[in-house]
């Protein structure tokens, strides 16, 4: 059978999966994620209408991705968000630009520069900000001592997350995990302000 693969925007979640999936199975095609951003479309007969599905994933929160540099900025998001939600920061041995290098298979100045110039921040920036998400995420379920969530989140020392993290909320992870969780954005609106 015919496959199509589709690179999507916004999908950054199991949950952001399953509806994807669901809604292209009641189109009438198979459906694969192949990991966040990315399904997998098996058909019979014609060829997708595109347009069809560009609609459907738009009234869902999604978008059809097509152009080239949108697709490589997404991937970027899509690798970061892995990283941080799928617990790889702790064992990662190099650094951000050279994990990126390798998966994407460009150089970082080109990353870096279509990044900021679409994005309006910095890799690095957005990089810092969904892992200050992933604390927030964590403090609130208090489940782990800060210095676990240090190590997971690859930081060397809490005292260094501890930094980081009131540079970007203002306040301590303490003053934080006291408001319950008020201060916590969606993962896939970071970094658009």
């Amino acid at each position: 059978m015919p496959t199509i693969n589709l690179r999507i925007k916004n999908m950054v979640c199991p949950r952001c999966s399953k509806v994807v999936k669901e809604e292209l199975d009641k189109l009438g095609f198979t459906t694969t994620i192949e990991r966040f951003g990315l399904a997998t479309l098996e058909y019979s007969g014609n060829h997708p209408d595109m347009n069809e599905i560009s609609q459907i994933l738009e009234q869902n929160g999604f978008e059809l991705l097509v152009d080239k540099n949108a697709e490589i900025i997404d991937n970027i998001k899509t690798l970061i968000i892995d990283l941080i939600y799928q617990d790889g920061l702790e064992e990662m041995n190099i650094n951000l630009s050279d994990y990126l290098v390798q998966k994407l298979n460009h150089d970082y100045s080109f990353l870096s520069t279509l990044f900021s110039s679409v994005e309006s921040i910095t890799i690095e920036k957005y990089f810092i900000l969904q892992k200050i998400e992933r604390v927030k995420e964590l403090l609130i379920y208090d489940e782990l001592t800060l210095s676990v969530i240090a190590y997971r989140l690859g930081y060397s020392n809490v005292q260094y997350l501890s930094n980081q993290f009131k540079k970007v909320t203002g306040m301590s992870p303490s003053q934080f995990k006291s408001l319950r969780g008020r201060a916590r954005n969606s993962i896939d609106t970071i970094g658009s302000d």
